[in-house]
């Protein structure tokens, strides 16, 4: 056995059945025709289903990220890196996908993607180069893909982040809230109380659906092609000389829908006193665009919307497992995403 095959399966995969082997080969099989040869190996993990694999010596090693995906969320990340993104002229502006391995039961996918380091930003002690970087990349995306032809497509795979996502994670939210009742569910005193603040909390939500779809409808932004989750975790800043090129990864939740989305979750994880200039880089950035974006205090209320739709898409699945599993742990997840829309602020300050 192979010094890979042997860190492969040591590391990486994590099941007693007989196909085990042939997911393994077909892994070692890609990784060797990425330039993956040679040993010593190293595989270390990165997070849940992600790891980082170094093989070879002698000037000759090279670094790789595995990633195992659902098949539908494979097929996502290849179709961003493999034909939207060269599309819109971007290719090198997402990690390079090297190679692919399928589970012969069809249970999950594996990816092997370059490594591109640990550059992310810092939004605690954000560099400007590098937001800046960062936001013209973003600007780009969403310029370059705004009417494109593969819009349809994207829409069709991924779903669309705009109204719509509002709407559906408002009314899958009060669904399962509703349930957390007897017969059954069997709630404590305190856990109904929580139950009954969220159901306030979203119905007030799901009545202001109208207006904030009208909001969204009437901004001026077009549909476009959205990173989905635009944490500085997912913003990689490299340096070539004095040269910083950005690049985002992980498109799990790539879809369609306007720029306010990825320009929410992109402010919300900086201190609001760096909010105004990292908007007004953005604005800079699509002034040769045809559409532009609305005056800020609608757009504070637009990021809001975005906000909200995902702190209720986050409600469904704790509940669901409260339903389904009589999980513990959901309610505790309940409470968290409570404080978190107790929490909200204004994404610009006044």
């Amino acid at each position: 056995m192979s010094e890979l095959r042997a860190a492969l399966l040591r590391s990486v995969i994590d099941t007693v059945d007989p196909d085990a082997s042939e997911l393994c080969r077909a892994l070692e099989n890609a990784l060797l025709d990425s330039g993956a040869l040679g040993s010593p190996v190293a595989i270390t993990r990165i997070k849940s289903r992600v790891y980082r694999l170094s093989a070879g010596s002698n000037g000759q090693a090279r670094s790789f990220v595995l990633k195992r995906f659902d098949p539908w969320l494979a097929r996502r990340n290849e179709l961003v890196a493999r034909r939207w993104l060269p599309a819109l002229g971007l290719s090198d502006r997402c990690a390079r996908l090297l190679a692919t391995a399928a589970d012969p039961h069809g249970d999950s996918t594996w990816h092997v993607y370059e490594d591109l380091g640990d550059g992310a930003v810092d939004p605690t002690r954000p560099d400007p180069q590098s937001v800046m970087a960062v936001v013209c990349l973003i600007a780009e995306l969403h310029t370059k893909a705004a009417g494109h032809p593969l819009v349809p497509e994207c829409r069709h795979y991924c779903g669309d982040l705009g109204a719509p996502f509002f709407a559906a994670n408002m009314r899958d939210a009060l669904a399962v809230v509703e349930a957390l009742a007897p017969p059954r569910v069997q709630p404590t005193p305190e856990q109904s109380a929580l139950r009954d603040r969220l159901l306030v909390r979203l119905r007030g939500l799901r009545d202001e659906g109208p207006e904030r779809a009208r909001m969204l409808r009437e901004s001026g932004q077009p549909d476009t092609l959205l990173h989905g989750d635009l944490w500085t975790t997912n913003a990689l800043v490299t340096a070539t000389g004095d040269r910083l090129t950005a690049r985002l990864i992980d498109w799990d939740h790539a879809a369609v829908g306007p720029p306010s989305y990825d320009l929410s979750t992109f402010l919300y994880r900086f201190p609001r006193r760096e909010r105004p200039a990292i908007l007004a880089a953005y604005r800079g950035a699509v002034a040769g665009a045809t559409w532009s974006l609305p005056p800020d205090a609608e757009l504070a209320v637009l990021f809001e919307t975005a906000e909200y739709a995902r702190y209720a898409n986050r409600v469904i699945w704790p509940a669901a497992a409260v339903i389904q599993e009589s999980a513990a742990w959901g309610w505790e997840q309940l409470a968290e995403v409570e404080r978190w829309f107790e929490a909200l602020e204004p994404a610009l300050p006044d």
